[in-house]
């Protein structure tokens, strides 16, 4: 039984009348969400689940495909995509990819390594003869703890890890006199070709016993047995990324992971935000709570608040509401081109007991106090 298709506007989690930029900005959160590399635990349904939004994406940010779509369905853009459906031969949007993971990300080698997905019409129409491209060194996936403080100057963290390198003695090859790979006969892939109406869908995957270089060692290296790497620690230093800031949550080291034929993987450093004890971070912008005796509140006058750089005195108008927030232009997180503010939550604090002076003076105010409060309401829904 064919399995029901999501609604392309549920998988991206937008409204039906949602605007392009409100597509593109859910497609971005989720892009980074499913990425394969940050999801090696369940890679297989990351894969399943970035092709799924990138198919509604496609569909969604098409003026005429959104246009069928929402008139007859998924019945209406399958005429868009041919008999055997979406792939990736129909994706409009790679070059997307660049501004969402960064200028060094590569859509074509994404593609490979994680769907290895290759069709006779090639999306970016890949030479023939790199196809026997030989396979790139795994990544390294680092988790870092980083305060507020880090973010906000922008510190320089090291860190040391532990990642397999070339091997010296043989120069990456494992061993001496190569012979061709009796499993794939010297091509280093295995083709296998999927028919559909008058087209064909071919794909290729590395062959496992070769690894990919359609050659096998015939005398093995006695350093590196064969691999043609060897672990060592390096050491590596980094500077937090203003762009943190914008919920990155994981930034990249290309080409410092380890060692394949094919060249180097990544590092793929994930930070986690320590919480702050005092401040909450909003994008650039702070936030602290400053409690302010009630006599405050109703009078005005001058408070100290703290900062990411000690404290400092502002001003209070008069008759300040409980919860009501002040905002301290640049105090913030700063950026290139942009620095954000401190937002002052006010809590007016009342004493749990006061004096017989206090009661007497508080007695003599109500007396003469002029406004009162207004009659009751109904109370608002949260």
């Amino acid at each position: 039984m064919e399995k029901t298709k999501k609604d392309y506007y549920e998988i991206l989690g937008v409204s039906r009348n949602a605007t392009k930029e409100e597509i593109k900005q859910a497609y971005r959160r989720l892009a980074k969400k499913y990425h394969p590399d940050m999801n090696p635990e369940n890679r297989k349904e990351a894969e399943e689940k970035f092709k799924e939004i990138s198919e509604a994406y496609e569909v969604l940010m098409d003026d005429e495909k959104r246009r069928l779509y929402d008139l007859y369905g998924h019945e209406g853009v399958s005429q868009k995509f041919g008999p055997g459906g979406f792939s990736w031969e129909h994706f409009t949007h790679a070059d997307e990819w660049r501004d969402i993971f960064g200028s060094s990300f590569d859509p074509f080698d994404f593609l490979r390594r994680f769907f290895e997905e290759e069709t006779i019409f090639d999306i970016f129409e890949r030479p023939t003869k790199e196809r026997k491209r030989k396979p790139v060194g795994g990544n390294i996936r680092v988790k870092m703890r980083i305060s507020l403080e880090d973010i906000a100057e922008g510190k320089e963290k090291t860190f040391e890890l532990e990642r397999y390198e070339k091997c010296s003695d043989c120069g990456g090859t494992g061993g001496k006199g190569k012979v061709a790979c009796p499993v794939c006969k010297g091509k280093g892939e295995i083709h296998h070709v999927q028919r559909s109406g008058f087209s064909q869908i071919i794909k290729i995957t590395t062959c496992a016993h070769c690894g990919g270089s359609g050659k096998v060692i015939k005398e093995i290296c006695k350093t590196c047995g064969g691999n043609g790497r060897i672990k060592k620690r390096k050491i590596f230093k980094i500077k937090i990324p203003p762009e943190i800031v914008n919920n990155n949550n994981y930034y990249l080291l290309k080409g410092e992971g380890h060692y394949g034929e094919g060249g180097y993987g990544d590092v793929i450093i994930e930070f986690e935000e320590i919480p702050h004890s005092l401040f909450l971070r909003k994008g650039y912008d702070l936030m602290v709570e400053v409690p302010i005796h009630y006599t405050l509140a109703l009078l005005g006058g001058e408070i100290e608040i703290p900062t990411l750089k000690g404290t400092k005195k502002i001003k209070i108008d008069p008759g300040v509401k409980d919860g009501q927030i002040i905002r301290v232009k640049g105090l913030g997180i700063k950026a290139q081109n942009y620095t954000g503010d401190l937002l002052v939550k006010l809590k007016i604090f009342f004493p749990k007991y006061i004096s017989e002076a206090e009661k007497r003076l508080l007695e003599e105010l109500k007396r003469v106090s002029r406004e009162t409060p207004p009659p009751p309401q109904r109370p608002k829904e949260d």
